[in-house]
């Protein structure tokens, strides 16, 4: 059982489920709980757009009575943000907009009617930038979402709001999703467990569309095994963690041969070493990844121009870059489209041809730690890089090839958390849950043990770090 003298928001999902089975804990206590670092926080963090605290009273109390006469889901009775892209029947979906505040959804999507059904407690929605066409999560509607470890840097996006929701501590897990990084890049910047699945493994019927061919729901966590609770939900099946396998892991510290902060590569570096220290055999490549932004680009924009551009009719209602999106989703023709459609084919077919001779790929999740609120990087180890794609690369080819993709906590640089990210074959998202936990406990870094927003932010690993590594070594097999 976990120490009972500290944050039971902060418990792992297994040990809440135990506890509410033994009585020592009530779901009803652990939601006013959640609500209650809410209103200490958000008024600094930002992660909510709405509370849904009625609804949730009334969850933690069926959660409760479930487990009194043992029928309690899988999450019954666990805090879980939802991020404001996904429907939640009788509230408000803004999607980042003035375009839609008011906009009550009917029904669920398929996400939220699976963690109902799961027993899931919803504290609140989370915020997105508009339309989650973003990589920071700013819109129109309020103050930007921050970072807990740092309030004047951002959490990423799009789903800074849900990053941003565990990593301040309101709730135990967020539902995000991620059309091009969206999940991976908060999880990296806020110190957490993100995992992208593969395209179209967790499906969202009646749900908001954006990225349309490249987004996935998944999940955020503090801890990975958290993040393999929420994601058999979402799936809708079980996934337990298997026994340990030697993998043939593809490390790509410079995809395309772009520039990574100096010393975040230090700790990406150190944390695959871990990698190999367990057991696995670790080959350092050049990726053909090269031909992402061919086949994503012109979709996407699009995409947004088809469904949302009726909206320039009212360009002051939109922020600049939804607004230079559909502008720009206007000019794309059949032919380019095509091209498009085209390239992202030969790009999957290109990383599924590494998968032939290694089980996994690891590269940096970002060129670069958090940064400040409205201060992209166009520098990046001495290098210029592009403004808008500079300081988070790595993320969207795996979209646009549709394999899973996850991103594990690894280190700290300058007091912020850094992370690397682990890709798989299509279908293969227990391979990356069972190396992420593996390298989770070899590296002993309890990110999640902190104090937040704006506590000592100190990486909490324990002296025995380096020898949990070594036993690890010698016993993983």
């Amino acid at each position: 059982m976990p120490d009972l003298t500290a944050d039971p928001l902060r418990w792992s999902v297994a040990d809440l489920v135990g506890a509410f089975r033994a009585g020592t804990l009530s779901p009803v206590e652990l939601l006013e709980s959640s609500l209650s670092r809410i209103g200490d926080v958000d008024d600094e963090v930002h992660a909510y757009v709405q509370s849904t605290a009625d609804l949730a009273r009334q969850q933690a109390e069926a959660a409760a009575e479930a487990y009194r006469v043992g029928d309690a889901g899988p999450l019954a009775g666990v805090p879980v943000s939802v991020k404001d892209a996904f429907h939640l029947a009788g509230y408000p979906t803004t999607l980042g907009s003035l375009r839609h505040v008011g906009d009550v959804a009917e029904v669920d999507s398929g996400v939220v009617r699976r963690l109902r059904g799961a027993g899931a407690v919803f504290p609140g929605k989370t915020n997105v930038p508009e339309f989650c066409q973003s990589a920071t999560t700013q819109n129109l509607l309020g103050p930007d979402t921050t970072n807990p470890w740092d309030t004047a840097r951002t959490p990423g996006g799009s789903s800074g709001g849900a990053a941003a929701s565990v990593a301040s501590g309101t709730c135990t897990l967020a539902v995000g999703s991620d059309g091009g990084g969206s999940i991976r890049i908060p999880a990296a910047f806020t110190g957490l467990v993100g995992l992208k699945p593969t395209t179209d493994r967790c499906a969202d019927e009646h749900g908001f569309r954006a990225f349309s061919p490249f987004c996935s729901p998944g999940p955020l966590a503090w801890r990975t095994d958290d993040a393999r609770h929420l994601f058999s939900v979402l799936a809708d099946e079980s996934v337990v963690r298997g026994h340990p396998v030697r993998r043939r892991i593809a490390w790509c510290p410079r995809p395309e041969r772009r520039p990574v902060d100096r010393d975040l590569a230090d700790v990406l570096s150190t944390a695959v070493a871990g990698l190999s220290a367990l057991g696995h055999r670790v080959e350092e490549v050049d990726l053909p990844t090269g031909g992402w932004m061919a086949g994503f680009g012109d979709q996407v924009i699009a995409e947004e121009y088809k469904r949302r551009g009726d909206l320039l009719t009212e360009p002051d209602q939109l922020t600049d870059y939804v607004r230079a999106t559909l502008t720009a989703g206007r000019s794309v023709d059949d032919t380019a489209l095509e091209r498009a459609r085209s390239a992202q084919v030969a790009h999957g077919v290109a990383v599924d041809a590494v998968f032939e001779s290694h089980d996994m790929i690891v590269t940096p999740a970002t060129a670069v730690p958090a940064f400040r609120l409205g201060e992209r990087p166009t520098e990046v180890d001495g290098e210029p890089v592009d403004r808008l794609w500079g300081a988070f690369p790595f993320t969207t080819p795996f979209n646009v090839s549709g394999h899973p993709a996850m991103v594990v906590p690894v280190g700290l640089v300058e007091g912020m958390p850094v992370g690397l990210q682990l890709v798989a074959a299509a279908g293969h998202e227990a391979d990356l849950l069972d190396t992420a936990e593996q390298l989770e406990e070899a590296l002993d870094l309890q990110l999640w043990c902190r104090d937040l927003p704006a506590g000592d932010h100190r990486q909490m690993a324990s002296p025995g770090g380096q020898a949990a590594m070594t036993s690890l070594q010698e016993d993983a097999f």
